[in-house]
This record gives C-alpha cells, sequence and structure tokens, in this order.
C-alpha cells in the first residue's frame, strides 16, 4: 500500500513532558507538540532554533566524502524535519571487487545491501535489536509475558541442548535485554573474521538451536559482551509468548499505529525474523520509533508502548560499556544505547547499526537524527554516530 501525499500534520498545544532517562521528565513547558500523518512537517534550521551555517557546514563535509558512504542525513527539531539529505553511491561497483555470492547474509551483495532489491528501504543492521526490544515491551505491556526476570530456558523447552550448566538455567530476559547473558559469544576480529560467532550463526541453517549450544563464561546479570544471539532469542521469546513471529507482531502492535507501512524483515533459515539485524526501513519512518520513543511511548494520544518499557529501555542499566576507552559515559539499556548520561540520567539515547546506521535522540532539546551508511570495509576520516554530539547539539541557539 502505497502513502497519500501531502505533509499534512496534527498539534497538540500541552506541557511537554521529555524523557532523560531512569524516570525523569523535564518540563519545556507550554509547546506544540507534532505528530506526522503521511509525511513530516518540514521547517527550516533558523525558525526551529538551530545555528544554519552550521547545519550546512555538516551536510558540506557529507558531500565532500568526509563522512565516508552516507546514504541519507535526516534532522528533526520540534516534530518538523529541518534537514533531508540523500545521497547516491553506485553500490554494485562499488561491491564488484569482493564477493559476490548471492545470499542476504553476503554484505557486499547490492541486491540485498544497504539497500533492499532497488528500493529505498535501507539495512538497518542492529538498529534491529532497538525495534524488537520495543515489540517485547509491548508484549510485556499486554501481561503476554510477566516481566523482565523471568528465566528463558521455558521459552525454549522444543529444542535440544546442555543444559546442565546452572548458570544457564539462571538466565533472564533481563539479561539478554542488557547483553549480559554470560553465553560465550568470540566477537575478537570484528565481523570480517569467519570465526566470529555472529558470522558462523548467519551461515548456520540452525540459528536457536546455535545460540543455545553455546557454553557459558560468565554469571548471567554481571558481565557485559555484546551478543547477537542474545537479540535472536528474544525475537523468538516474543513469538512463543504472543503466537505471532515477531515481525508480524512488530507490524501490528508498532508500525500500523504509528504509520510504518513499508518494510523489509529478513527471515532465518529455522524460520524466524532476524532480530539481530534483519530489518530495512526507510529513513523517515525509522525516525518514526525514535519520535515514539521521545514522547514517552505515545503517539497522537495512544500509549503505544508504555512509558515505563521506554525509561527502562533507554536508561544506563550498564553504563559504561566502552572498555578501555575515556568515555564512561556511554552506556546500555534494553537493545537501546545512551551515548550521553550524566549522573544516570540519559541525556542522548539511540540506536546503532553496523556500517553507519544510527538514530540519536536528545529529548532535552526535542531534536533526533537519522543517518543511513554503508562503511563496512573502511573507516570515513569523520563519524556520523558523533556528528549529533560534536556538531548538531552544538548549533542549538534556542
Amino acid at each position: 500500500m502505497s502513502k497519500p501525499s501531502g505533509s499534512t500534520f496534527r498539534v497538540l498545544h500541552v506541557a511537554l513532558f521529555l524523557l532523560l532517562g531512569s524516570g525523569s521528565w523535564f518540563i519545556l513547558g507550554a509547546q506544540q507538540v507534532v505528530w506526522p500523518d503521511a509525511a513530516w512537517p518540514t521547517s527550516t534550521p533558523e525558525a526551529e532554533g538551530l545555528n544554519a551555517a552550521a547545519i550546512d557546514s555538516l551536510v558540506a563535509d557529507i558531500e565532500a566524502g568526509r563522512y565516508g558512504l552516507l546514504d541519507h542525513f535526516l534532522l528533526i527539531r520540534h516534530g518538523k524535519v529541518v534537514a533531508d539529505h540523500h545521497y547516491t553511491h553506485d553500490y554494485d561497483s562499488i561491491g564488484a571487487q569482493y564477493d559476490r555470492a548471492a545470499h542476504q547474509y553476503n554484505y557486499d551483495h547490492p541486491n540485498w545491501h544497504p539497500y533492499f532489491e532497488g528500493t529505498e528501504l535501507h539495512t538497518l543492521q542492529s538498529v534491529t535489536k532497538s525495534v524488537n526490544s520495543a515489540g517485547l515491551g509491548i508484549a510485556i505491556d499486554e501481561g503476554l509475558i510477566a516481566g523482565v526476570q523471568v528465566p528463558v530456558l521455558p521459552f525454549f523447552s522444543e529444542y535440544d541442548f546442555d543444559d546442565t550448566d546452572p548458570r544457564k538455567q539462571a538466565i533472564t530476559l533481563a539479561d539478554l535485554l542488557t547483553m549480559r547473558s554470560g553465553l560465550h559469544w568470540v566477537t575478537e576480529g570484528g565481523y570480517s573474521d569467519s570465526e566470529h560467532s555472529t558470522v558462523e550463526m548467519e551461515l548456520s541453517d540452525t540459528w536457536i538451536q546455535y545460540i543455545l549450544d553455546r557454553t557459558m563464561d560468565a554469571q548471567p546479570g554481571t558481565v557485559y559482551e555484546y551478543n547477537d544471539g542474545a537479540s535472536v532469542l528474544i525475537g523468538k521469546i516474543i513469538r512463543e509468548a504472543t503466537g505471532v513471529r515477531a515481525d508480524r507482531w512488530v507490524e501490528e502492535r508498532l508500525f500500523d499505529p504509528i504509520g510504518i507501512e513499508r518494510y523489509h524483515w529478513k527471515i532465518t533459515p529455522d524460520g524466524e525474523a532476524d532480530t539481530e539485524g534483519g530489518l530495512y526501513l526507510e529513513p523517515h519512518d525509522l525516525a518514526r520509533i525514535g519520535y515514539l520513543f521521545m514522547r514517552g511511548g505515545e503517539w497522537d494520544g495512544r500509549q503505544i508502548v508504555s512509558r515505563a518499557w521506554v525509561d527502562a529501555s533507554t536508561a544506563p542499566v550498564v553504563p559504561d560499556v566502552v572498555r578501555n576507552s575515556d568515555r564512561p559515559d556511554v552506556g546500555y539499556g534494553y537493545q537501546w544505547w545512551v551515548p550521553l548520561h550524566e549522573e544516570g540520567k540519559t541525556r542522548i539515547f539511540g540506536m546503532n547499526g553496523y556500517g553507519g546506521q544510527f538514530l540519536l535522540a536528545s529529548p532535552e532539546h526535542d531534536l533526533l537524527v537519522v543517518f543511513n551508511g554503508w562503511n563496512i570495509h573502511a573507516p570515513s576520516e569523520l563519524s556520523s554516530l558523533r556528528a549529533f554530539q560534536d556538531r548538531i547539539i552544538p548549533a542549538i541557539q534556542h
């Protein structure tokens, strides 16, 4: 189904409560809350209190290639698009020097990456985890799962695996959400290493069995270790709890209510939605999910996901996940990143994905950005992840 044309939108004149994390809400005062309809309303940086020259400078650096292969830059303030730039790259030629095996997990095959079969649906990679987490939160809100402290192994009773390790028996849903499952997951060498556990999983025919067969290397809830398999298990738990495959659940409970009509979601060889990295969306629709969370889970008067789940998801549950660095302010929530927090309060939250998929939101400033890129073989001179904090937020004038 195609969306109707036009850019009509609704506004509510209310006191705007903005989430700062850990249950804290910041009152900006009486303000227009804009809800996009078929399209986002547009404005200018100046009209929305941003330094236009600063935004133009960022755009110039993108166009000069300093941010690498960037496909889209979308900036929204006060619910209005103030910068919207699409960039075209010849990914067929770019990928020609690499392996062209035609399967959905070959990240150099242009039928699949970065766009899905010539559409504007862009791969989101691990941004998928945050969207899937929202779907889980809705299932918990509806009482289909008792809460995040439930043990996870009972959801996998149909599988035959070694569950004699008491640490594996102790894994809870909260442990999966916060990447503290304790399951051994090889990540050294990155995704270019054939022994990376995610690479092995994606090339296998039985993803869930592969994950359940992993041994334990830590007590659940104690050690943060990024684990794509944990997110796959969350997707399966959604299906077991709701009776609906995770992608269909998210479509019905999340996408439809906020106006997302076009998407693609990879399906794994064992028939489940790829909830660790398989979602494709257009940038304007990805922004809808960020905007929903920036508005406390409400969309135009309807609570889509509870404010409590939004609070927990975007709080720095794990406060320091960037090891051996000078960035102790980078945290992790329920499959959402917290790039900046102070004294337990979230200042910026976001979704991150391989290759340069970023949605970053600052509720305090009523500001969010989407970057889609595909920098997988060489680092770019400048990081689009850092552009939000280093260049966009400093451009705020009022």
